[in-house]
């Protein structure tokens, strides 16, 4: 293994002046702060080879996310390291081990109710080449994954695991929408797969369609432009010879809940709202929720998930040595290239997430 460096190179935000509320300005510095002299007990050191972008890292530069940030703090949550030196009483973790980070370091068991803390945001996040944290905070990744994929779990891999009632539900056969071809919908895609689901996704793009129905099986994965069929009901309807689907996707937002609702099977089936790309302020009609109470349906907020469900998702990979490939977008960024990334990442032009590679 190679020496530890005195120094390494690492991101910061800067703060959003006045008036302008689009500022994606990072900056890049040089900290001595490695622990040559040691770690505490039970804090790891990590050698971080890939990170990845998610649209809350857009919200925090931009100061529109709704929780609290550290304006001058190290952007972004998702990433994949490996361990190279652990304090003396450290016990989840050895040197070499593949690992991430949670997404909310107050939650890590699911028992806990102690709010949202997150990397990224008031947590120092990972767009640097080192970092120290607790082990109480990491998880160990699958090994068969390449850095790329791995660094592209952290938010969207909990959310896609909870958003399917996994492990609960797997090879059970259900049928899934999936709204849109961003991270969270690549990697719900993909792990449909793996539990056996049937995955219908959705998106504006027929090349998109194509890139994305090529990730399964020949007619494994179906799917319809959004745009040329507006009707999603009518779509999913004649996708599934009437039937609907076991689970919607929802990734953009409350207004489209009701046509969610009414493309279910016809009972017991679930919404899972993961995003808010077009807001949350729908207003709904008591008329229309009558559906939901007909149908016996759920609708589950998903809110990232705790430590030990990202675990429980690494062990279903692993066990099942499920493939990621799609995962990522085809075009890689490097350290250099952070602000590139995350301008990419604001186009929409991207299928799957958007990753930087950090170090080889």
């Amino acid at each position: 293994m190679a020496a530890i460096p005195q120094t390494y190179k690492l991101y910061r935000r800067t703060p959003i002046t006045p008036g302008n509320n689009t500022n994606l300005t990072i900056v890049q510095n040089t900290e001595p702060t490695l622990p040559h002299a040691g770690l505490s007990a039970h804090d790891v050191l990590i050698k971080i080879h890939a990170v990845s972008l998610n649209y809350r890292d857009l919200a925090i530069l931009k100061g529109t996310y709704p929780l609290p940030s550290d304006p001058n703090g190290v952007p972004l949550s998702d990433a994949a390291a490996e361990v190279v030196k652990i304090g003396s009483a450290v016990s989840r973790f050895a040197v070499g081990d593949y690992v991430s980070l949670t997404m909310n370091t107050k939650n890590l068991t699911g028992k806990e109710d102690d709010g949202f803390a997150a990397p990224g945001s008031d947590v120092e996040g990972v767009l640097r080449e080192y970092a120290i944290y607790p082990e109480g905070y990491l998880v160990r990744l699958p090994k068969h994954l390449s850095w790329e994929e791995a660094a592209g779990m952290a938010c969207v891999g909990v959310t896609a695991w909870k958003s399917l009632l996994l492990p609960d539900t797997a090879d059970q056969g259900k049928t899934v929408l999936i709204q849109g071809t961003g991270g969270v919908s690549i990697f719900t895609l993909l792990l449909s797969l793996a539990a056996g689901f049937t995955p219908i996704i959705t998106s504006s793009s027929d090349a998109k369609l194509e890139q994305v129905k090529g990730l399964g099986p020949p007619g494994k994965v179906l799917g319809y432009n959004y745009k040329a069929q507006p009707d999603q009901v009518q779509a999913v309807s004649e996708l599934t010879n009437g039937k609907g689907v076991d689970i919607v996707i929802n990734n953009v937002g409350t207004a489209s809940v009701i046509q969610d609702i009414n493309s279910l099977v016809e009972r017991e089936g679930t919404v899972s709202l993961v995003g808010y790309l077009e807001g949350l302020n729908a207003t709904w009609k008591h008329e229309e929720l009558v559906h939901l109470i007909r149908k016996a349906a759920n609708l589950k907020g998903i809110f990232t998930g705790s430590r030990d469900e990202f675990q429980e998702l690494n062990n279903f990979l692993e066990e099942r040595n499920v493939s990621l490939k799609g995962l990522v977008d085809d075009r890689i960024f490097s350290f250099d290239e952070a602000k590139e990334a995350l301008e990419y990442l604001e186009s929409g032009k991207h299928v799957g997430k958007v990753v930087i590679k950090v170090t080889a």
